[in-house]
């Protein structure tokens, strides 16, 4: 199951870079995959040059928690513990603030990964008890 979630967070840290590439270069034959989500584009682009170093940020930290987690590190379920959560926020955010409750969809999901790897062992945290 772990090796699953760091599947899942290498996937996430493809598609940032996929983003980025697709902001800095708009007009390519890549463009049509924005028709899978029209508004991210629009938000993306209200952002500027804000938008590439926020998915950076967000690229990065999945790819040490992919890291991490292949290798069953306690930092790595640190990290992925970190990004789920602030992903919870944000799903929570965008059905309280913008109404958007098919966010809502990713509090259950994000609460059992949270859940899970709160719960799972490394040969790190059983050594340091």
């Amino acid at each position: 199951m772990i090796r699953l979630l760091a599947a899942f967070f290498a996937f996430g840290a493809t598609m940032c870079a996929l983003t980025i590439v697709l902001l800095i270069f708009p007009g390519t034959a890549l463009d049509s995959l924005w028709r899978l989500n029209p508004a991210a584009r629009l938000a993306f682009q209200s952002l500027g040059n804000a938008a590439i170093l926020h998915m950076s940020v967000v690229g990065t930290g999945c790819v040490f928690a992919a890291i991490g987690l292949w290798q069953k590190s306690l930092w790595g379920i640190r990290i992925a513990l970190v990004i789920l959560s602030l992903n919870i926020i944000g799903d929570l955010f965008n059905a309280l603030v913008r109404h958007d409750y098919r966010a809502l969809i990713g509090l259950p999901i994000g609460g059992a990964m949270i859940f899970y790897l709160a719960r799972y062992k490394t040969a790190d945290s059983s050594s340091s008890r």
